[in-house]
């Protein structure tokens, strides 16, 4: 059995969304700062995020596990829309976009 004490790296799921807020995307990333940049850059020309202008941070959560990170991305991304929104609400009630935390 493997034992997870706090851990010493940065792992975040992320939730962005695109201006109208009609489109929700969730992510896993060992650094939010550069990932962020990489959607609003659209770096990959044909990902879902760029095809949808998704590149605003209204969610994250902090991990110093990979393992924990990716479980948790898996979870939030097998949730209906509802769920997500209320997930997001409960820590950013106003859905403002959070990237300046991250520039």
């Amino acid at each position: 059995m493997i034992e997870y004490t706090e851990g010493i790296y940065n792992f975040y799921v992320y939730i962005l969304t695109n201006k109208n807020k009609t489109v929700l995307y969730t992510g896993v990333t060992n650094n939010l700062k550069r990932r962020l940049n990489e959607h609003k850059n659209h770096i990959n020309a044909k990902s879902f995020t760029a095809r949808y202008n998704v590149e605003f941070l209204i969610y994250y959560e902090h991990f110093g596990w990979i393992q924990l990170a990716i479980a948790r991305e898996k979870e939030i991304k097998d949730w209906r829309r509802e769920l997500k929104l209320n997930l997001i609400t409960a820590f950013n009630p106003e859905m403002i976009f959070l990237n300046s935390h991250f520039e």
